[in-house]
């Protein structure tokens, strides 16, 4: 029986985007360049279409450069893949229906507005009006996979421009399928589809997604739950790629991006236990695919392209992103977005984004948009992705221009007296409220603090103690008193927000009561891991004054009610701590096995 051929072609160009990630971007780190421009730099060098092109004069070059891009690009694609699924382990179903303003109004007025615009400027080129819609359809959108790094490693995710930003690509992401199905149809000879069509198109999404959500609803955490109670550390690590992998094949079979199938699978968890632990687990994984991604993009870098006509590429480049900030801007400022974060997301949204070179290239195979054109088209797009980290480092240092200083409050400057033996209560909403008054009532000291510059101002004109600053900051814990208090009472509800002040006050009194609100259990028991002392949960709780009402309402005596309410409380602390403690036990595994691997 004949040997299989051995395929060198795959393997030397998985050697070369390898080197690239392990030698050339940590000298390009050094000098202070982005890991992202170094890979896009290391694609548009080492690819078919830069030294790659001269492997035939030069046969030595073999070994230095890829081949053939598809050896490396179906692994490129699973970074993104990865990158959405972490970002929607960070975000929550409550986060997302405060965006939806942003994603359906912002988002989609952005993808109207530029295609219609893009593609006007197309048609006075020359174009006809197909190509036209197909250009400003493909050049509308902008890089996921770019955008989200710059702003995850700067840690801006949750600012202003993060939550725009994010709306906007969420929203672009959703509208490939309309997309594709037009450049389908113009490639058959038809017109550009109707509106039944479109909305035809889209509700197979949405039913795609909603089968997605479905699934993982059921299925999802009886898999972890299964998986976590062999403690075997790799077949979670199995679980979690089947996971991921599954989610986005299905949307991909759907004709959605398997970026969004694999960011619905990261929501569904999000909220659950396993959450850290999964996070922990795959972050070398999505590190290094997202870096072979880059590198293929910068594959499409025709370094000739460049040189053939240099200044008509650079005044496309040019008026895209200007054009598309310029829209982006104008809308985000509609939508109330302040002027910082929409210049900002403006200059982040510009550039053009890896879905062209699915739309350019789909296009030009079905004789839609001739050869040149395309070529012409990805070039642009090519160089302006490039752009996006000068973009971000530029923005940094103009955007602060647009916001007027604002007028500090004198009530927010005044700080808290020294105490001894007293609670910090963090948070002064309707809940800090009911315990601060009950502190108030049992006679013992407390300092209520508040980082919501409104709720403090509001209470201390009525005549309660609130103060302001930043609850995360150890200075500002030490100006309250952290090192001689009894108690720390934490009644904010964000989660992000929670986990950061736990973090602070662990750090400098590892000792202290911590109490803490919590939603429902799975946050309570995410709590535990972290390290408070009480977690509780809004729903049990509520739970418990239903049943207890219920009881003594049916006649049953009130001090055995009561007996056996607090029974039931132990109960469910004993079951959340439990699952807390297999929780983080699980997560030292996994970090002791990535530690032993190096």
């Amino acid at each position: 029986m004949a040997a299989a051929a051995f395929n060198v072609d795959a393997y030397t160009d998985a050697l070369v985007v390898l080197g690239t990630a392990g030698i050339v971007v940590p000298l390009v780190q050094r000098w202070g360049i982005s890991s992202v421009l170094g890979y896009l730099c290391g694609g548009a060098i080492l690819g078919p279409l830069g030294l790659g092109a001269f492997k035939g004069d030069l046969p030595f070059l073999y070994w230095v450069t890829v081949v053939d891009a598809k050896n490396v690009s179906a692994i490129a694609e699973l970074g993104v893949v990865f990158l959405l699924f972490v970002i929607g382990l960070e975000l929550s179903y409550q986060r997302l229906q405060t965006m939806r303003r942003l994603v359906f109004g912002l988002g989609t007025l952005q993808i109207v507005l530029s295609t219609a615009l893009i593609g006007v400027a197309v048609a006075m080129t020359g174009e006809g009006p197909a190509v036209s819609v197909v250009l400003g359809a493909c050049l509308a959108l902008s890089s996921t996979a770019i955008v989200i790094e710059v702003l995850a490693s700067q840690r801006r995710l949750t600012t202003a421009a993060g939550r725009a930003s994010f709306s906007v690509l969420l929203a672009q992401d959703l509208a490939v399928v309309p997309i594709l199905l037009t450049i389908s149809m113009l490639g058959r000879g038809g017109s550009v589809p109707t509106l039944a069509g479109v909305v035809l198109a889209v509700g197979t999404a949405v039913l795609a997604i909603g089968l997605i959500v479905l699934v993982g609803r059921l299925f999802l955490r009886p898999l972890f739950g299964m998986v976590t109670s062999f403690g075997m550390n790799e077949l979670f690590v199995a679980a979690i790629l089947f996971v991921i992998v599954g989610t986005a094949t299905a949307a991909g079979v759907a004709g959605l991006p398997m970026s969004l199938g694999a960011f619905v699978a990261g929501l569904m968890l999000a909220e659950s236990e396993y959450r850290k632990a999964i996070e922990s687990t795959i972050e070398p994984f999505k590190g290094l695919l997202l870096g072979i991604f880059f590198f293929t993009v910068g594959m499409n870098i025709d370094l000739r392209e460049l040189a053939r006509e240099p200044l008509l590429l650079v005044l496309a480049v040019v008026g895209v992103i200007v054009l598309k900030s310029s829209v982006l801007v104008g809308l985000a400022r509609l939508f109330q977005v302040p002027w910082s974060a929409a210049v900002e997301t403006g200059l982040l949204l510009g550039p053009g984004g890896e879905f062209a070179f699915v739309g350019i290239g789909m296009a030009s195979a079905v004789g839609v948009v001739g050869a040149e054109t395309s070529s012409f088209s990805l070039a642009v797009t090519s160089v302006s992705m490039a752009l996006i980290p000068f973009l971000a480092q530029i923005d940094r240092r103009l955007s602060s221009r647009f916001d007027k200083p604002k007028v500090r409050d004198p009530e927010l400057a005044v700080g808290p007296k020294a105490a001894k033996g007293h609670a910090i209560v963090i948070g002064h909403g309707r809940v800090g409220q009911v315990v601060t008054d009950l502190l108030q009532t049992h006679k013992f000291p407390f300092i209520a603090v508040d980082s919501d510059p409104a709720v403090v101002t509001e209470h201390r004109r009525r005549g309660r103690e609130v103060f302001f600053g930043d609850v995360t900051s150890p200075g500002f814990l030490a100006s309250c008193g952290l090192s001689e208090a009894a108690a720390v009472i934490l009644t904010v509800r964000t989660q992000g927000g929670v986990d950061e002040i736990v973090k602070s006050v662990r750090a400098m009194r590892p000792d202290i009561l911590l109490v803490a609100r919590a939603r429902d259990a799975d946050h309570a028991r995410h709590l535990y891991l972290k390290g408070v002392t009480d977690a509780v949960p809004e729903t049990i709780e509520a739970s418990l004054q239903l049943s207890e009402a219920t009881l003594v309402g049916l006649g049953l005596p009130t001090g055995l009610v009561i007996a056996s309410i607090h029974e039931k409380r132990d109960e469910f602390r004993h079951e959340l701590q439990e699952a807390a403690s297999q929780a983080g036990l699980l997560t030292t595994r996994s970090i002791r096995a990535k530690a032993l691997r190096r």
